[in-house]
């Protein structure tokens, strides 16, 4: 069966590439620290040394919108391309073009519908920076397959932060059921607060610190009942308009299981944090 190698929970920054790429007389004063951290990140992707990528993320309103946004989606095709003309105008997001994995996809999509998840799915999906982010911070050489996952965190009704960890530990169960004997790595994104478009926007921090103290110490502690007791869909609003991509990071955890991370990291851009967890399960090299 195959072997799930490692699973990594990220924000998506899509300023991450051109701020530590250009001159350093333009360069932000957090540049180079966040350039460290986000290698030392890297790293625990490459050592985990997988074949295919599961990559979780939501698409930015850039081909799903208010009249047809899926809860779930997941990705069937052989190929994707990815980023939208205004990511490539804002943030520099040069374009990709990624292998998928049909087999796993197909595999994973049964196995999602066996266990009551009614994913839609799509052979034309195009990868927005939810994605492609983590692909520059982690596997910038863009050379392994993909299966990417979408979910639903902008558009109510929503689904619960319980269903977001149902999710994870569906497909971790698919993973390891998995008849392969490749090594499987999960790398999803989401946020901690974030303030979108709203008067939260843009201040020194994000716009509730406290929030994310909690956050990252509960998902480095692997403490889903915490989670559970102090997240809902309305506390995760008054925390900022954006902070429901949170719930991309407890599926995340769904996925490694309520164990301890092996990697935590974090680093504060003076309008959101930024947050870098892996874990490694149990018997997967480290």
């Amino acid at each position: 069966m195959a072997a799930l190698a490692a699973v990594l929970a990220t924000t998506h920054h899509p300023f991450y590439l051109k701020a530590t790429t250009a001159p350093p007389e333009q360069q932000m004063p957090q540049a180079m620290e966040w350039k460290r951290k986000v290698e030392a990140y890297r790293e625990t992707l490459t050592r985990a040394k997988p074949d295919i990528l599961v990559m979780v993320g939501a698409d930015h309103f850039h081909q799903f919108f208010l009249d047809n946004y899926p809860t779930f989606l997941i990705g069937k095709a052989a190929r994707y391309d990815a980023t939208f003309y205004n990511e490539e105008r804002e943030f520099g997001i040069p374009k990709y073009v990624l292998q998928g994995h049909e087999e796993l996809s197909n595999f994973m999509h049964q196995g999602l519908l066996d266990r009551g998840f009614d994913f839609a799915f799509s052979h034309e999906l195009k990868l927005d920076h939810s994605i492609i982010c983590p692909i520059i911070t982690t596997r910038p050489q863009a050379d392994l397959p993909v299966v990417p996952i979408y979910t639903n965190i902008f558009v109510p009704p929503l689904p619960s932060p319980k269903r977001f960890w149902d999710l994870g530990r569906a497909i971790r169960e698919i993973i390891d059921a998995y008849p392969s004997d490749q090594r499987i790595a999960a790398v999803g994104s989401g946020h901690l607060s974030l303030e979108l478009g709203g008067p939260r926007q843009f201040q020194e921090h994000g716009p509730d610190p406290e929030f994310d103290r909690k956050a990252i110490d509960w998902l480095a502690s692997g403490n889903i009942e915490a989670i559970l007791e102090n997240v809902t869909l309305e506390s995760l609003g008054s925390h900022g308009n954006a902070t429901h991509g949170f719930m991309d990071l407890i599926l995340m955890m769904g996925i490694a299981g309520p164990q301890k991370a092996s990697h935590v990291d974090h680093l504060d851009l003076f309008h959101t944090m930024e947050a870098y967890i892996t874990w490694y399960p149990e018997g997967a090299a480290a």
